[in-house]
């Protein structure tokens, strides 16, 4: 047999015998993976989505009992609240944007789980970080919990505070001194 036929043979035989192997695999009910790449690829796209002022796709990307922890301390929104707060900046073309620059993503052991953070660039507000959680629906992921916080370097951070007590009129919190054993 010439060489070139041998190595045609040779590779039918690898691309059948891989072939096989994925259609065994589909047949006992695996899933197939979809690791951290696929987490980092739907936040991305979710990012982009916000960016375009895109609601169907941004809200498309987020569980239906989702919910978003905004920079404000009052800003714990679940979907239809969050939906119905970015719907009139949507329907002028306006969205937010937030370019990641960092993110780490972590895999429950059964790959339904993802947690991840990520370091995000914003021209108002500057250096961001969200955090999160997304489950794994069928053959993509959703975000069910996300977390946007704007890091407050230490050594300003009690500046920071009482600005912000000023702001909201609350006094600092004093904790209360343990009793006394008798």
């Amino acid at each position: 047999m010439p060489t070139s036929t041998r190595r045609a043979s040779l590779v039918i035989a690898a691309l059948s015998i891989a072939g096989l192997s994925m259609l065994a695999a589909g047949t006992r009910g695996e899933r197939p993976p979809l690791g951290p790449k696929a987490v980092e690829a739907m936040l991305d796209d979710w990012h982009d989505a916000a960016s375009r002022a895109d609601g169907v796709r941004y809200f498309g990307h987020m569980t239906s009992d989702a919910v978003f922890l905004g920079t404000d301390a009052t800003e714990r929104w679940t979907l239809e609240e969050f939906r119905a707060f970015a719907k009139p900046y949507f329907d002028q073309g306006r969205g937010w944007t937030y370019l990641p620059r960092e993110r780490h993503v972590m895999l429950s052991h059964d790959g339904s789980v993802a947690w991840f953070d990520e370091v995000l660039d914003n021209a108002k507000f500057g250096e961001c970080r969200g955090s999160g959680v997304a489950l794994r629906d069928g053959e993509e992921w959703k975000i069910a919990h996300y977390n946007l916080t704007v890091p407050i370097p230490n050594d300003l951070l009690p500046g920071f505070a009482e600005k912000i007590r000023e702001f909201t009129k609350k006094p600092p919190v004093v904790p209360a001194k343990p009793a006394e054993k008798k």
